[in-house]
């Protein structure tokens, strides 16, 4: 199971302005500190952590974040138009479009998905996997 992802940033205020466009529609709920922002989904009494947590922060080592070349994070949504809808609101925040919301010939017939880059080049998909929407097929 992995219980985080920590992506970097130089400007958390623009970081903030992007994942805040579509992550709260997820469920995510923002905490602001001096070491950046941490995005969790919330606890019910007596629960264990939902995973994973998404950290947004200043590099540790003080040289400017980069994004890694070949890595993405990727979050699951219910709908095809909630893919539609986080995209365009990832865009909206910020964001640069990677790829238009959509079905791709190298996955499945159900998996639908857009991509975006936040402002510091970190590569993000929104997707869903859903066999109860329409497939690529259909």
């Amino acid at each position: 199971m992995i219980a985080y992802v920590t992506v970097g940033a130089d400007d958390i205020a623009r970081a903030k302005r992007f994942y805040s466009a579509f992550l709260p529609a997820l469920g995510y709920g923002v905490k602001e500190g001096p070491e950046g922002l941490s995005y969790a989904l919330p606890l019910e009494p007596n629960q264990g952590p939902m995973l994973p947590d998404f950290y947004v922060k200043p590099t540790f080592d003080g040289e400017p974040a980069s994004a890694g070349n070949g890595a993405m994070v990727a979050f699951e949504v219910s709908s095809q138009a909630k893919v539609r809808d986080l995209h365009a609101a990832a865009l909206a925040g910020g964001g640069a479009d990677e790829g238009q919301p959509g079905f791709r010939d190298a996955y499945g017939a159900h998996f639908y998905v857009g991509y975006v880059r936040d402002p510091q080049g970190n590569k993000i998909a929104l997707f869903c996997d859903n066999a109860n929407e329409p497939g690529r097929d259909d």
